[in-house]
Order: C-alpha cells, then sequence, then structure tokens
C-alpha cells in the first residue's frame, strides 16, 4: 500500500474529502505504525537523557523528514487539493519546555535517534505545559495550554510505578512518544504521569489549589514557586520523574542479564541541568532496597551519572531547604546526609559541602561529587565554571570537567522551516549536508557567485512575505517585507537584555520625532514568555507592548520604525520568524548566557549575529571571522570584574548620558502613561536607574554604535548576502548530531 492508500484505508473514504484534521489523524497513524517498525531492540547499554523540559514542538512533518516520506505526502495532498501547511496547522505544539533548555533536550533526543545510538528521554507529561501567552492591555496574561487529544503522539502503555511521597502513595504511568532519526532507528520519548490528575481544579488564569498532588502533580511545568506550596510542588514533580525513571533503568538492565553491579555497563543516565538530581539519591535507595550495600551502590551510581550544567547564574542553581525535602522525600534525605558527610570527611572547604550551613540541600553539588563527568555547553562557559562559578570543585576533579558545545538539529532548522533555502543548498553543493552538516562549507566557494548570492536575496525576501502574511493573519499586524527584521526571540530574562534593545528602540523613535530620519527602515521583531512570578520581566513585556502601540500608530515614524512582539512564542512560531530574519539579536550580558541555541538557528538560516561575545556567540565569532558578525560591549572578563569590585553603578550612566536618560525618562512620559500602566513603567524605570543587575547602561553606548553599523552595512546588498553566505556556510559545526558524536566519544561510550 502506498500512503495515500493507507492514510484512506484509516478513514474510510477519499483523501480529497476528508477535513484537515481527519488527514492530520490519519498521517499520524500511519506515521507512528512506520516510526514502530523502526524500533531499536538491539543494544546492551543504553543513554537515558533525563530533563524536566522537552520543547519538541509538532512532530507530524519532522517525523515524515526523517522517515523519509515527507515530499512524497506533501505532492499526494497537492493532489488531491489539500496544503501540507494546513494540515500542520491541526496539531496542537506539545508545551513541555521554556526555552534553551527544553529545546535543546528535543533537538539531543533527534540526534541521538539519527546516529543510531540507543538513547531514551526521560521527563514529564505536563497536562497544560508552560502556559499559553495572551496579550491583555499590553501586558502578558497566562492562560492554560491543553494539547493532549484523544488522537495524540502520546501512547499510554500499561507501565506503571509505585512512587512514594510522604503521607501519599501514588501511581506513575508511562506515556511514549517515538522518536525517529534521520534515515535512522526509533528510540522513545517516556513521559511520565498519575492518572488522578484533574485539569478542572485549574481556575482564572492557572492558578490551581497547589496543596491537592493527586490532582495537581503534572498540570503545569514550572509551577510558580513563589510561595512554599509551589517550590514544595516542584519537589514533587521532580521526584516523580526520577523515582519513575529509575525504576524503569533498573528493570530495563536486569531484563539484559545486569546484576546491578555492572550497572555502568548497561545504562549511562545525563543529568540535563539540576532538576533531575534526586535520581542520584533514588537510585541509591533502589539499589540498597534490591540487597545491595550502600557503600557498593554510592559507587555504581558514581559510575552512571553525568551532569549538564547550563547557567552560570548562581541563582539558577538549585538548592532546597532541609524541611522541604522531609516534608516530600523524607526517605532521600538519610542518604543525602550521607552523601555530605563523605564529602566533609574529605574536604575541609564549606563551599563543596552538600548541605550548607543554613540546612540547605544544593543540588548541583550532588551532581558534582556523585557523578563522573561535569560538563558546560560552550567553550566560554566551561572555562567560566572552571575559573570561577565551580572552581573549588574544578580543583578537586579536573578530569571530571569537560566541553559540549551545543548544537541544533538541521532536520527541524533548516529542512523544515526553510524548505526555500534547502533547495537551493541541495542543488548547489548536493544532499550531503543533510547527514553531514559540515558539507555546508562548500558553500563557500560560492561567495563570489552573483547568481547564488541574488538567489539568497530572493529566499530571504520570500520568507519575510511570509512572515509578514503570517503576523497580519494571526495578530492583526502590518509590516513591509522591505524592511530590515531586526529579531530578538528568547525567553524573556533581565541578563537577556531585551531592555536594551527597547531603550535602543526608544532612542531611534526619538530621534525620528527630532528629524533624524534613518536611511534604512527597521522593524523590531520580539518574542518571549516571562515566567509568572518574574515581575520585572513582565514589566519589559509591558514596555515593548506599549511601544509597538505608540509607534506602529504614529505616521511621522512608522514609515522608518515599527515594533512587533509575537504572542505566545513556541517551536512553530520560532520556525517561521528564523528564516525571515536579516539581524539576530544576541545581547546578553557578556558572561552570563551559557550558550544559546537561537544564535545557531538564526545563522543557519543566513541572519548575521548582532552580539556580545558570550556563550556561543565566541565560537560563532571564531567561525565566520570579524567581517560576518557584529560584536559590541563589556567582554566577560571586564564584567566579572564589575562583579566582583561591585563598581557599576548605572545612576552614573542614568546621569551622564543624554541619550540613555532620554530613554528611561521616556519610560514613564505622558505618551507612555496614556497607553501603559503607571505601576509597571515606573517600577521599570526604578530598576534601571537603581538596579540594573545585567549592566544594561554599561553597554548601551556601543549597542547603539554597532547596530547602525550593521544596519549601514545591510544597504550594500552583495555584501550583505555574503555575509549571509558565510554564516550558512560555517554553521555545520553548531549541528547537534556533532555535539552528541562529542558527548558518545567523551561521555556515553555508546
Amino acid at each position: 500500500m502506498n500512503i495515500q492508500e493507507k492514510v484512506e484505508a484509516y478513514l474510510g473514504k477519499p483523501v480529497a474529502q476528508a477535513s484537515n484534521k481527519e488527514i492530520y489523524d490519519g498521517l499520524l497513524t500511519v506515521v507512528q505504525e512506520m516510526a514502530a517498525e523502526k524500533e531499536r531492540t538491539d543494544s546492551k547499554k543504553k543513554l537515558y537523557y533525563i530533563s524536566a523540559e522537552f520543547l519538541i514542538g509538532k512532530l507530524l512533518s519532522n517525523n515524515m523528514i526523517n522517515l523519509g516520506i515527507y515530499q512524497e505526502v506533501k505532492e499526494m495532498l497537492e493532489k488531491n487539493g489539500k496544503d501540507i501547511c494546513e494540515i500542520e496547522e491541526a496539531e496542537p505544539e506539545p508545551s513541555l519546555g521554556n526555552g534553551g533548555l527544553g529545546r535543546l533536550a528535543a533537538c539531543f533526543l533527534d540526534s541521538i535517534a539519527t546516529l543510531g545510538l540507543a538513547g531514551d528521554g526521560i521527563g514529564l507529561n505536563y497536562h497544560l505545559g508552560l502556559f499559553k501567552q495572551e496579550f491583555e492591555d499590553h501586558l502578558q496574561k497566562e492562560t492554560p495550554n491543553p494539547w493532549i487529544e484523544e488522537k495524540s503522539w502520546l501512547k499510554k502503555t500499561d507501565t506503571v510505578y509505585p512512587v512514594q511521597f510522604k503521607g501519599l502513595n501514588v501511581n506513575a504511568r508511562m506515556y511514549d512518544i517515538e522518536v525517529t532519526g534521520y534515515n535512522n532507528k526509533t528510540n522513545k520519548l517516556h513521559l511520565f504521569d498519575i492518572d488522578s490528575v484533574d485539569e478542572s481544579i485549574v481556575e482564572d488564569g492557572i492558578d490551581f489549589d497547589k496543596n491537592d498532588i493527586e490532582k495537581n502533580l503534572t498540570l503545569f511545568l514550572y509551577p510558580d514557586d513563589s510561595d512554599e506550596q509551589g517550590r514544595l510542588l516542584r519537589i514533587y514533580q521532580q521526584y516523580l520523574m526520577v523515582s519513575a525513571g529509575a525504576q524503569l533503568i533498573l528493570d530495563e538492565c536486569t531484563a539484559k542479564g545486569s546484576n546491578l553491579y555492572d550497572l555502568p555497563d548497561y545504562a549511562v543516565i545525563q543529568i540535563n541541568d539540576t532538576h533531575p538530581t534526586m535520581v542520584i539519591p533514588e537510585l541509591i535507595r533502589l539499589l540498597m532496597e534490591r540487597g545491595m550495600d550502600m557503600d557498593d551502590a554510592i559507587d555504581v551510581v558514581s559510575r552512571t551519572c553525568a551532569y549538564t550544567n547550563h547557567t552560570i547564574l548562581a541563582e539558577a542553581l538549585e538548592k532546597w531547604p532541609v524541611h522541604y525535602l522531609k516534608k516530600v522525600v523524607p526517605q532521600l534525605m538519610p542518604i543525602i546526609e550521607v552523601l555530605d558527610d563523605k564529602v566533609r570527611r574529605k574536604y575541609e572547604d564549606e563551599s563543596v559541602a552538600i548541605i550548607d550551613r543554613n540546612d540547605t540541600v544544593h543540588m548541583a553539588h550532588i551532581d558534582i561529587h556523585y557523578g563522573f563527568s561535569v560538563n558546560g555547553v560552550a567553550a566560554l562557559h566551561t572555562e567560566i565554571l572552571k575559573n570561577s562559578e565551580l572552581n573549588n570543585f574544578y580543583k578537586i576533579y579536573p578530569e571530571k570537567f569537560n566541553n559540549k558545545t551545543n548544537g541544533i538539529t538541521f532536520r527541524r532548522w533548516l529542512i523544515h522551516c526553510n524548505p526555500r533555502l534547502t533547495a537551493l543548498l541541495d542543488e548547489t553543493i548536493g544532499e550531503g549536508w543533510k547527514k553531514d552538516a559540515a558539507e555546508l562549507e562548500k558553500l563557500l566557494a560560492y561567495k563570489d557567485d552573483d547568481k547564488i548570492l541574488d538567489k539568497l536575496l530572493e529566499i530571504k525576501h520570500k520568507n519575510k512575505e511570509d512572515l509578514c502574511a503570517y503576523l497580519r493573519e494571526t495578530q492583526g499586524l502590518e509590516v513591509s517585507p522591505d524592511t530590515i527584521f531586526d529579531i530578538q526571540v528568547k525567553r524573556l530574562h533581565e541578563y537577556k537584555r531585551q531592555q536594551l534593545n527597547a531603550l535602543y528602540i526608544i532612542d531611534k523613535y526619538l530621534e525620528i520625532k527630532a528629524g533624524k530620519i534613518p536611511t534604512a527602515p527597521v522593524t523590531a521583531i520580539f518574542g518571549a514568555k516571562a515566567a509568572p512570578a518574574y515581575v520585572i520581566a513582565k514589566d519589559i513585556i509591558h514596555l515593548i507592548l506599549c511601544l509597538q502601540e505608540i509607534i506602529n500608530n504614529d505616521p511621522e515614524v512608522n514609515k522608518y520604525l515599527r515594533v512587533v512582539m509575537v504572542e505566545n512564542y513556541n517551536v512553530t512560531k520560532a520556525g517561521k520568524l528564523i528564516p525571515a530574519c536579516d539581524i539576530s539579536e544576541q545581547i546578553s550580558l557578556a558572561s552570563k548566557e551559557a550558550s544559546g541555541t537561537g544564535n545557531m538557528k538564526f545563522m543557519l538560516n543566513g541572519a548575521v549575529t548582532l552580539g556580545t561575545e558570550d556563550g556561543a556567540n565566541v565560537e560563532i565569532h571564531e567561525a565566520v571571522g570579524d567581517d560576518n558578525i557584529f560584536v559590541f560591549g563589556a567582554s566577560s572578563d571586564e564584567v566579572i570584574e564589575h562583579y566582583a569590585k561591585a563598581d557599576y553603578i548605572a545612576k552614573d550612566y542614568y546621569e551622564n548620558n543624554e541619550a540613555i536618560k532620554a530613554a528611561i525618562d521616556f519610560i514613564t512620559s505622558d505618551e507612555m502613561l496614556k497607553v501603559g500602566c503607571e505601576e509597571n513603567l515606573t517600577r521599570l524605570q526604578n530598576e534601571l536607574i537603581n538596579k540594573d543587575w545585567f549592566m544594561t547602561l554599561l553597554d548601551f553606548d556601543s549597542y547603539k554604535e554597532t547596530k547602525e553599523k550593521a544596519l549601514a552595512a545591510y544597504a550594500d546588498r552583495k555584501a550583505w548576502a555574503k555575509m549571509a553566505l558565510v554564516n550558512i556556510a560555517k554553521a555545520g559545526f553548531f549541528s547537534s548530531d556533532r555535539t552528541i558524536e562529542e558527548y558518545n566519544r567523551d561521555i556515553w561510550g555508546l
């Protein structure tokens, strides 16, 4: 049977007569069957990638690309008067992640399967995801984001594990999502859930009774942790994930013949950030339950677990008060106390203890002492960990530390989201790059070929037209494709400095109002969600939405400058924004962004980076050279020194720099207060003048000057196309296939 016959057999009617939703359901079934046929059953040793987030995005097209049937299905649908893009719209987007951490985990699963390695993901099945972002009165409003339908990628299994909390026993049920490799085998993403979760307890927005654990346990990713109930709920979630995951791992390994003393020969567990750290004491507990003595259990687990650090921000390394853990998982505390005692007997340095003098458990410290590998996610990030943030640990365990620069899967971030560029690459350099991304370098041979450069410009323009149509349709926003698309899309966090971009926009607005007309019109596009309890981040969104209202409705200004804030930014929207971008904004404060992966996606799609020397920007700069990137701002060393000396005073910049003062004063100007909320705007203004922890004002002049250079460079279309070409050609290193090959070579040994 061909695909059309299979789909029609499922539908019981011709494709031409079926609705988009029916066709989607039919294709989903066919794809699941094809994926299941490629399941792997042959490996002794297996990787278990445990993560609180897997931002997998919509799966239909991605799976069809990996199974090699995308083109065939697209043509079959066209023949029947259907459009594959409209079929994709019928698919809900799983909201199982927040930002780069979760998207990275999804790219990694794709690459693990593509390289033919045995590796499954372990996470949680959040019913309502992170949240759906809506804009109301220029403010972010959070609403539930349900994605689980009767017919879905999620397969309910009969695998159930008992999980014990203090005074509450639950059964964790496993749901599976197939992870297809590109022309290769299929692995699994295992998501745990409990049958008693009740979506109807959610009240207005995303509020719910945080005490009713049986009903709320897997409702939301990262429940609001601004109160104790919310923080305890996070511990419940994390323990459900690691306890069920650990039981699954031990069962799978014993089924293959492990006697558990040889567990490291059968399993390697990659702990993605600190959320799954409790898997270490939990595995020790389970091994002791199965008859192993404690020292042996600790030894076995320490040779099985590896830890990826994703942050330089100390406040993002999880710490839990002992009394919280005793309230939720008292059975783990005696084990954690022994782990701490062993460390204290060995090392006098109080800073490497697991339980500090305030009776707080440091999760990262468990990972570092009782795992065999600690990796950062970009060269600069790993050096900062070794030299400052985790230096005390590096001195003890230099052999454990290693770098694995992040990567992205080119299947989703080029083949799927940018078919025009994919076609040009196939025609120009062949299709080998799809399997070996290093082959993109072949494109450099065409950097003086006018025909190819013109094609790149034409593709970018068409992608911009598509984005304009999408913004008009979904948000009623009018944007011209004949402007420079300057895009900053990522989580909203002060260290990522969307506020710096916003201050530049105010400065530009004030210049235009004063009669200084820019040479090139710009459309500044943002997309970002702020954590529900992160007040200043929500104030920054409010500022951007107010600017969108004022600037886009001002006929004097909107010919030269427009502002767009995309609502509910997610993987699908990223797939539309990234191929249309001219200038990629990567403007975090140097030394604060561990890596970034958006920077890689934009580069791969022919955008030019405007960024600080931070995270993987440093490696992008090295790859493309000084002429194909715009770098500004203080260096990470300078920033680290400012923090050490505590000598950065925002108010001095505000008082001594006219442009900065004018831009910040504008935040509470009459124009702004007419459309905005005084409380939010005043709070943000005070934050910038009196605190500015991430040194926005320090880099303002440098940012403005460098951005003007980038905008001026855009005018020479040939030269710009050449820059775009070099960025695409040099993106091969940033493939997650390369990252996973390095993990396997240096850490996993599959």
